[in-house]
């Protein structure tokens, strides 16, 4: 099957119905769920990487998980504050996730992949050989049921555009995929800068795509809320040059933010789009601890329409519950 749409949340509306229609049920180790199997999603807005719908807003969990891996992480508390039942889906030992992608992707047996694939396409820009590597060999002895659901993410650098492709063995249509398109074309977007280049298309092959029984009421919900417009809904470009010392700044925040529990604002830097970024982990430390006043504030602040619709909600649902 093939699903073909300009954003993510186009792309989960297709899936949806599709399962929902001609999807067959099954039982796997979480339990049972209906499927379709070999599925291919291409995306040609691969900056409209954000569920803009109500019954699907992923921003903040999708930004900490992205978050979590850049930090080369695989820390469970680190995750579980943007994702509060993230352990109820994988397997933690030691307070540590077994098959974190953080350390698979940055310290792979003693190897930064990202940063071998970057420079792999700036020596030989034509190469078909930028692939990062998810699932190992050895997983599939594992003792644990916990193993990548990713396969691999190649880039193919054409027509000075940076392509991605990213192979699922398995993929939680609900749970999965709005977050793996999130984290997967913010990485494209990243290594498409290191390059000097701009993102192209963002392709996502699934071995089976499915939806949990558990999950039904939510896909029902995303369906009931109606068709919303998305069609040329994205973020902004990334800032043209070297992202990685922007990187390093937004980690920065983030980890003053949730660990230091830090109110203040964060000093201003050279580019609005990483500022927006950091911003908006100081409007989640303000929500999740439900400081009115700081929230209010700092949306009174620094308000951007790029994510009204994200943080506006929020606001509103902690100030009634102040009353």
């Amino acid at each position: 099957m093939r699903i073909e749409a300009a954003t993510v949340d186009d792309v989960l509306r297709k899936a949806y119905e599709a399962i929902v229609d001609s999807g067959s049920e099954t039982t796997s180790t979480r339990g049972k769920n209906r499927e379709i199997v070999a599925v291919q999603i291409l995306i040609s807005e691969a900056r409209a990487r954000v569920s803009r719908t109500e019954a699907r807003a992923t921003l903040y969990s999708a930004l900490g998980e992205l978050l979590w891996y850049l930090a080369k992480s695989d820390a469970i508390g680190f995750i579980e504050y943007y994702a509060p039942k993230y352990a109820k889906h994988v397997t933690v030992e030691d307070g540590r996730v077994v098959a974190a992608y953080g350390p698979r992707l940055f310290n792979f047996r003693g190897v930064d992949q990202v940063r071998q694939v970057i420079e792999l396409l700036k020596a030989r820009p034509s190469s078909r050989q930028a692939v990062l590597q998810f699932f190992d060999c050895s997983d599939l002895a594992a003792e644990t049921r916990e193993v990548p659901c990713t396969c691999t993410v190649q880039f193919l650098l054409r027509n000075e555009k940076l392509e991605a492709i990213a192979s699922m063995r398995s993929n939680d249509a609900v749970r999965g995929l709005p977050h793996d398109v999130f984290a997967f074309t913010f990485l494209q977007e990243i290594i498409s800068r290191s390059l000097g280049v701009d993102v192209g298309r963002y392709h996502h092959w699934v071995g089976s795509l499915h939806i949990y029984d558990d999950d039904r009421e939510v896909v029902g919900d995303f369906v009931n809320e109606g068709w919303q417009q998305t069609v040329g809904i994205a973020m902004l470009p990334m800032p043209i040059g070297d992202p990685w010392p922007q990187i390093e700044r937004l980690l920065e925040a983030e980890r003053a933010f949730r660990v230091d529990q830090r109110g203040d604002p964060w000093p201003a830097g050279e580019f609005r789009y990483w500022d927006d970024l950091i911003w908006l982990l100081e409007m989640f430390r303000h929500i999740k601890l439900r400081d009115v006043a700081r929230a209010v504030d700092s949306w009174d602040r620094r308000k951007t329409v790029a994510f009204d619709a994200f943080i506006r909600p929020r606001i509103e649902r902690i100030k009634g519950a102040k009353k």
